[in-house]
């Protein structure tokens, strides 16, 4: 093999290296979205979350709050209108621990990030034998 040779294999070899790499995919052979500072990877496992919710018992009422939160309105304000639960006041249930709450909303639950009530990040719809939950997160630990 010539110096020409070289050069251009070891070019070529650059060229690999420089591209783009694809974004990693999940079981559904989706690109993942990447956290922004890499939030998800810095929230710690929790045993026990203060936690605050919407409960609808028809869906059409869950999707109403939820275009109220997507609107703005504070996530408390929402819970006090729409929730039908004894939680109404506000949404919150206080702290709850793993193994308290029923399978689908303790999934959900403990893998949210804190938030607060004028700024929350909320679940999307949650289906559990009480109805349909829209959850946040105020603490973990």
């Amino acid at each position: 093999m010539g110096k020409d040779n070289k050069a251009k294999t070891a070019a070529k070899g650059k060229e690999k290296d420089s591209k783009a790499k694809p974004a990693p995919k999940g079981k559904d052979n989706k690109a993942k979205p990447v956290a922004k500072d890499n939030e998800e990877a810095k929230l710690k496992t929790a045993n026990a979350v203060q936690v605050r919710h919407i409960l609808c018992e028809k869906q059409s009422d869950a999707l109403k709050a939820m275009e109220d939160l997507k609107a703005g309105t504070a996530f408390n304000v929402v819970a006090t209108k729409y929730s039908e639960d004894k939680a109404r006041n506000g949404g919150s249930l206080g702290w709850m621990t793993r193994g308290s709450m029923v399978d689908d909303f303790q999934k959900v639950a403990l893998d949210l990030p804190i938030s607060t009530c004028a700024k929350p990040h909320y679940s999307g719809l949650v289906k559990t034998k009480f109805g349909y939950h829209i959850i946040m997160v105020e603490d973990r630990k």
